[in-house]
């Protein structure tokens, strides 16, 4: 049987008809060769048929059934996991460290929802499993789709891989026509421990905990690989719903339970914070015992309608928070003291330590954040680690904080070195020789070598192709380090002219090692498909200092087009003027943040390697909300005074969802101010301005049933 047709050009019910004719096939083909002994195609056309069956399902990850022959033969896909985009992003969360972390978390949540500390208030408590994130998405029942984390909003597709495990249903009873449920692939210590003995017996691979066994496993391209890896996974969260599991984050657990899913028994629902505390205490001291790794206790209100009221921040829901297991410590030796150079031009100390397990992970590098840190001292002058300065040569304690950033705790004076000498920190750059300073009030010393300053350069075109930024296929940060080394980019403009200036860009590129005439093709054809940018993307890659991800699209939301933005940064350089108003109105954005942007984009030659970049590419406008029917949408309010009926955070928040842009001062530009009984100076202001100025009653009523 030929299939002609370009798998690009199918439409789906072709590539469903396609894939039925392949299962078929492939499944006499197996059946002939492995239990008949007599084959009906060669190794090559066989080979030939199982491609063409991976490159169609990567395009329709929705139409993988349980017959498909990659899921009886494992095959690894040409060229890796096709990308899913979850319909509701995959959050992380925040980080609690102590009891002090569990009570502001608790009083901030009531703050919020306006209850007093006598309110009942319920959360539940739940192990959190240190492995990989998946979402599993099911229609009418029926396993459709898995997808790794990724960057929240886009993940991998690993739906075939995920058809392996034995925790995860394929096929749902009484379940909600759509149901993303959300959970953690990891591996028991047992099986962690069988698996090395077995990789390493093979002379191949072996790994450094039970979480990167599962991470590494879960994301073979080769389906088989991970069937024989001993997965297990917990469910506990969801995504997108046709409709409510429950009322309650228990009610919803123990649904997820009945449809099959292992949920953790040591899941339990909490009244307040004490309680919270009791139950990490418990499961901390259960830890050793419990078979498989966690890394600390996750707390969400329990009630549902609560979670929806309370919402998200940029990155994180407001409802839960994950209480974070005390840090493991070992001592070692420190062998050095290197210093890196970041793309703002931070000049960062890194310890070198004699590798040490910590926390089952051998560490042999740890943050040593800035020079006052070395010394034995705060950005205040203030002593810690009781003065003790850090040396090359000294025996120190290592944590990893969080369980992850390895970190020096302590210094063991007793086991100095005689000769050990106190660290001089550099006044100037080690890359580029330039004077890097230390501006008053900042703890971090900076190169002002700029992108002369080759680490600074080379950092920045690292974040310019990172996942948040442009993404593109194929141009890492080792791709960036060699064409930068060869000088073939210097700047992120120079990167959309590569196929241009060396002409087919195949001939120099093929002959590099690692290069071929496809992978060269596919280079440049992956970052013409990278000239239509969002907005708030092209200003993250930009790199510039304090402008995150967050912050780049609220800048993109307020500004709309890359123009706007513009002319509205130039016109803020006087620093008191409307723009600048405008500016560090913008709810979210201070002056600091306000006071960088302004300064990497009017810097003349920072400027230029700036419009530079953009001569290259199709900027896409930020659009707001659906706000169709929202009196307030495009509209700039202001809150003031005390509200009686929400809190401020939740009316911010509703205000937004509308489509109303929130600003933290009035101005002429200010449509509408809410005041409650106290308001001051900003209703003063709004009437000598000619603001609308509503109370509260009569901005509910402005926005009632929306």
């Amino acid at each position: 049987m030929l299939f002609s047709t370009d798998v690009e050009k199918l439409s789906q019910a072709e590539a469903q008809e396609e894939l039925a004719a392949l299962a078929a096939l492939l499944a006499r083909a197996n059946v002939a060769y492995h239990g008949q002994d007599d084959p009906i195609m060669t190794d090559a056309q066989f080979d030939a048929l199982r491609r063409r069956n991976t490159q169609i399902e990567a395009r329709f990850p929705e139409l993988i059934h349980a017959q498909s022959p990659s899921l009886q033969v494992g095959a690894p896909a040409a060229d890796g996991f096709s990308k899913a985009k979850h319909a509701v992003a995959m959050l992380s969360l925040s980080n609690a460290f102590d009891p002090a972390d569990v009570e502001e978390f608790d009083t901030r949540i009531r703050r919020y929802l306006g209850l007093d500390a006598q309110q009942a208030l319920a959360y539940t408590a739940e192990p959190k499993i240190d492995g990989l994130s998946l979402s599993l998405r099911y229609e009418d029942g029926r396993l459709v789709l898995a997808a790794t984390r990724g960057d929240g909003s886009t993940g991998e597709n690993v739906t075939a891989n995920a058809r392996t495990i034995g925790d995860i249903p394929h096929q749902l009873s009484n379940a909600p026509a759509v149901l993303e449920v959300r959970g953690e692939v990891y591996m028991s210590h047992q099986d962690f421990a069988a698996l090395n003995q077995r990789q390493d017996a093979a002379g191949g691979k072996t790994f450094a905990n039970p979480r990167n066994a599962a991470a590494g496993s879960l994301r073979q391209l080769d389906a088989t690989i991970t069937r024989a890896r001993p997965l297990r996974f917990f469910a506990y969260a969801w995504g997108a719903l046709s409709e409510p599991l429950a009322k309650t984050q228990m009610g919803a657990i123990a649904r997820l339970e009945a449809f099959g899913f292992k949920v953790n028994p040591l899941t339990k629902l909490c009244d307040g914070p004490d309680e919270l505390i009791s139950h990490y205490n418990k499961i901390d001291e259960m830890r050793a015992d419990l078979g498989y790794d966690i890394d600390g206790v996750v707390y969400k209100v329990d009630a549902l309608d609560l979670q929806a009221r309370l919402g998200f921040r940029s990155t994180t829901p407001r409802w839960a928070i994950a209480h974070k297991f005390a840090a493991e410590l070992a001592w070692t030796r420190l062998e050095a003291i290197d210093i890196q150079v970041g793309r703002t031009g931070a000049l960062s100390p890194v310890a070198r330590l004699a590798p040490v397990t910590v926390g089952g992970v051998v560490v042999s590098n740890a943050t040593l954040h800035n020079e006052d840190y070395i010394a034995g001292r705060d950005s205040k002058g203030a002593a810690i680690r009781d003065g003790k300065d850090i040396r090359v040569g000294d025996w120190v304690q290592v944590y990893r904080a969080g369980d992850v950033i390895p970190k020096i705790a302590d210094v063991d004076l007793g086991k100095r070195p005689a000769g050990a000498a106190p660290f001089v920190f550099p006044a100037q750059c080690p890359q580029c020789g330039s004077d890097a300073i230390r501006d008053e009030g900042d703890a971090v010393r900076r190169c002002l070598g700029g992108m002369a300053c080759p680490a600074q350069a080379v950092e920045k075109l690292k974040h310019f192709v990172s996942r948040g930024a442009f993404d593109i296929d194929g141009l890492g940060a080792k791709q960036v380090e060699q064409f930068h080394a060869d000088g073939w980019i210097r700047e992120p403009a120079d990167i959309f002219e590569l196929r241009a200036r060396y002409g087919s860009g195949l001939q120099q590129l093929k002959n590099r090692e690692g290069w071929g005439d496809k992978s060269a093709t596919k280079l440049f054809d992956a970052i013409d498909a990278k000239r239509n940018i969002p907005l708030a993307r092209l200003i993250f890659a930009l790199g510039m200092r304090h402008v995150g991800q967050a912050a780049s699209g609220l800048l993109a939301l307020h500004y709309g087009s890359w123009e706007h933005l513009c002319k509205s940064v130039d016109q803020a350089q006087d620093r008191g003027g409307e723009s600048w108003q405008d500016l560090i109105g913008v709810d979210g954005v201070g002056a600091v943040l306000a006071g960088s942007l302004v300064a990497s984009m009017t810097q003349p030659a920072e400027r230029a390697a700036i419009d530079r970049l953009v001569r290259h590419l199709d900027i896409e406008t930020a659009t707001q909300p659906d706000t169709q029917n929202s009196p307030v949408a495009g509209k700039t309010v202001v809150f003031t005074g005390t509200l009686e009926r929400m809190t401020r955070a939740e009316a911010k928040a509703r205000a937004e969802r509308l489509g109303a842009k929130v600003a933290g001062s009035v101005s002429a530009k200010t449509d509408i101010l809410i005041a409650g009984p106290g308001a001051g100076s900003k209703a003063k202001k709004a009437a000598d301005l000619g603001v609308k100025t509503l109370d509260e009653d009569a901005w509910l009523a402005l926005i009632e049933g929306l």
